[in-house]
């Protein structure tokens, strides 16, 4: 079941960094909504709305209700770039997204039954994961919150692979469950062991409001 999230924005005008230079000393965060067949509309929030919402993992993956003069957004957000090293979001990226049409969307996964898993409990393993989120597809009205692994019944020197994550009805996963590419979630390995497998992220933030 999605969770429902509402923000207040604004449609702004001025464009470019030294607009977006003076919203942030304003409290706000210049954003874009784009996407479905409307242009890219210029928003701006207050950026103690974003920073509180920020703090549900929710924000990152469900779907936006967008509150923008007396009428209402439908959105996902595509990007958030964050100052290097203060607590200030810069800008973000929302796509608009429409009742009838699929998106694709990375939706976290929530292990559980990690300290009761069979490897950890009877045989004295420890769980090393490889992944953290997947990329799916659905329906708006389809997208959960999260995905749930279950360890439970993963013995030592075994791994289990995104084939075997159930799905509620409706999603898609984007990654392959194919052969080889039927990457492994999550193992359990001797302590003081290494995985076989492992995926790596990589995000890069810019101050620069490159969008605008």
């Amino acid at each position: 079941m999605s969770t429902t999230i509402e923000i207040p924005g604004n449609a702004r005008q001025d464009v470019g960094k030294g607009a977006s230079r003076r919203l942030r000393r304003q409290g706000m965060v210049p954003a874009v909504l784009y996407g479905g067949d409307q242009p890219p509309t210029n928003l701006a929030f207050e950026h103690r709305i974003i920073i509180k919402q920020l703090e549900n993992d929710a924000f990152y993956s469900q779907v936006i209700t967008i509150k923008i003069d007396g009428r209402t957004e439908q959105a996902v957000l595509r990007d958030l770039q964050r100052h290097p090293f203060k607590p200030t979001v810069l800008h973000m990226d929302l796509q608009r997204v429409s009742a009838g049409e699929q998106i694709r969307v990375t939706v976290p996964l929530h292990f559980v039954n990690e300290d009761n898993a069979y490897g950890v409990r009877q045989e004295g393993g420890m769980i090393t994961h490889h992944m953290i989120n997947v990329e799916i597809a659905c329906l708006p009205k389809d997208l959960p919150e999260y995905l749930e692994v279950d360890l439970a019944n993963l013995r030592l020197g075994s791994s289990l692979h995104l084939s075997e994550i159930p799905l509620p009805g409706g999603i898609q996963l984007i990654h392959s469950t194919e052969g080889d590419h039927d990457e492994a979630v999550a193992s359990i390995v001797h302590r003081g062991g290494t995985a076989t497998e492992s995926t790596e992220d990589e995000e890069t933030y810019d101050e620069d409001d490159t969008l605008d």
